[in-house]
């Protein structure tokens, strides 16, 4: 869904942030807080100048937080790679979840179902550092071995 869509589900609070930055930074309310409370998920940014640009991040952070936190049943994504900075990312990482938590975090049966090859997938997620991580502590968690890339 888009910045806009998302927006209308969440509570949003604008605030000034601390730290460096001179009186841009500590005089306008230009950092952002997104709370989706029915997930109970929240995220924020401060990074920017911008509130608007603050605002877009923050979303983009609560993306990723739904995206390792609501699990669904495994629907096919489009395509079996996302670039790491397409809007699509946070949709490609839930699917993949979804995924591999159907096949009990076993990417090899998971690759078969999804049409690619296992290293292939394994090297699709270990692109992205905390998703690697995420996945290995899923895996340690159920009693099973951490892969490696």
């Amino acid at each position: 869904m888009s910045d806009e869509e998302l927006s209308a589900l969440c509570k949003i609070e604008f605030f000034k942030a601390t730290g460096n930055g001179g009186q841009k930074r500590n005089k306008t309310s230009s950092a952002v807080r997104v709370k989706l409370e029915e997930y109970g998920l929240s995220a924020e940014d401060c990074t920017e100048r911008s509130q608007h640009r603050n605002r877009s991040i923050a979303l983009a952070k609560l993306r990723m937080r739904l995206a390792y936190s609501v699990r669904e049943e495994y629907t096919p994504f489009d395509r079996p790679v996302c670039a790491l900075d397409h809007a699509d990312y946070p949709l490609f990482v839930a699917k993949l979840l979804d995924l591999l938590t159907e096949t009990a975090l076993d990417y090899r049966s998971a690759a078969e179902r999804c049409g690619v090859s296992s290293s292939s997938l394994l090297k699709t997620i270990s692109r992205d550092k905390e998703l690697f991580t995420y996945y290995n502590n899923m895996r340690r968690s159920s009693g099973l071995p951490a892969v490696h890339p």
